[in-house]
């Protein structure tokens, strides 16, 4: 029997989507961004097209 060693992404806040929105906003890599919250960059897409805290506002909208 062998055990899953993988950790679950970590949990993004409102204030961390607010970060992302506004690294979004100047054309970041999201690949970047993801890495730097530990996340997998779908997580990045999700708040950049608004799946994800849809709440907040973005720039591009």
């Amino acid at each position: 029997m062998t055990k899953n060693n993988r950790k679950p992404s970590k949990k993004l806040t409102d204030l961390d989507a607010q970060i992302i929105i506004a690294r979004l906003a100047t054309k970041e890599y999201q690949n970047r961004i993801a890495a730097d919250f530990d996340v997998n960059p779908g997580r990045i897409s999700e708040i950049k097209t608004g799946k994800a805290f849809p709440d907040l506002q973005r720039p591009w909208r």
